[in-house]
This record gives C-alpha cells, sequence and structure tokens, in this order.
C-alpha cells in the first residue's frame, strides 16, 4: 500500500486511456481466471469483490456487523452486478464493463479537489496514478 494524491481527472483519464485501461483489466481477469476458462465464476471473484471493502470499519461505519449469510448476500449481489446475463459466470466484457461505470462513479465521487488516500499495489487507482506520474515525467 501506498499514499497517493488523486483526483476525478486522474482516475477518468486512466480509464479514458484504452489501452492503460484495457490492458490492466485484461491482466486482472487473467489473474483471477485460476481455472482459465476465460470466464470468472463466483469463487474467482470473491477475492475481488472483498478487496472492494464496502465493508470497512475505518469509514467512521463502527457496529456494523453482518451475519455469515448477510455476508454472502452482499458478495452475492456484488458478483451478480458483474454478471449482466445472468449466467453464472462473468466474461472479460462483463467485467471491463463493470469495471469501467465502477471506475468512472470513483472519479466522479473524488471530483476535481485532490484528495490524499492509501491505494493498494497493482490496484487500478495505482494505475491511475502511476500513469500519470509517468506523463508528468515525460
Amino acid at each position: 500500500m501506498s499514499v497517493e494524491i488523486l483526483d476525478g481527472a486522474t482516475v477518468r483519464d486512466f480509464v479514458e486511456d484504452e489501452g492503460a485501461f484495457n490492458g490492466s483489466i485484461e491482466d486482472r481477469f487473467a489473474s483471477l481466471d485460476s481455472d482459465r476458462d476465460g470466464r470468472l465464476s463466483y469463487a474467482e471473484m470473491l477475492k475481488e469483490l472483498m478487496s472492494l471493502r464496502v465493508l470497512e470499519i475505518h469509514f467512521g461505519v463502527d457496529g456494523v456487523e453482518l451475519s455469515p449469510d448477510e455476508l454472502l448476500l452482499l458478495y452475492r449481489g456484488l458478483f451478480a452486478r458483474f454478471d449482466h446475463d445472468g449466467n453464472g459466470t462473468v466474461d472479460l466484457e462483463e467485467f471491463r464493463t463493470e469495471m469501467r461505470e465502477m471506475m468512472l462513479a470513483v472519479a466522479n465521487g473524488l471530483g476535481f479537489s485532490p484528495v490524499q488516500m492509501v491505494v493498494e499495489e497493482g490496484s487500478f487507482l495505482k494505475r491511475a496514478v502511476e500513469r500519470e506520474s509517468a506523463k508528468l515525467a515525460a
């Protein structure tokens, strides 16, 4: 993890750079597709879904405790957002489409003011920051 400064434009520019964004999507998809069948099962995507940290207590939401059944419903619902055709698996295009929507939502949420945040190594946000840093260095 590292602390980075970014704003909505950093994320939006990354998503709009088809080469950078699609390359990152394809890399992540391949790393999740453990059986190499070109589709992500719920089990293959569970780690990625958990990394979204929708229940992070560090954001000031103390005392939120879900039962195992409630947590299962939450992650199943997130998986369903990716599984656009409802066939029980996520293909590369479904993954790309949903990640694009999520990243643009993050960009809109960040707005124009730079913010300092902790990002995970290899994450899409980290790649967006690295892309912008490389552009500024050139």
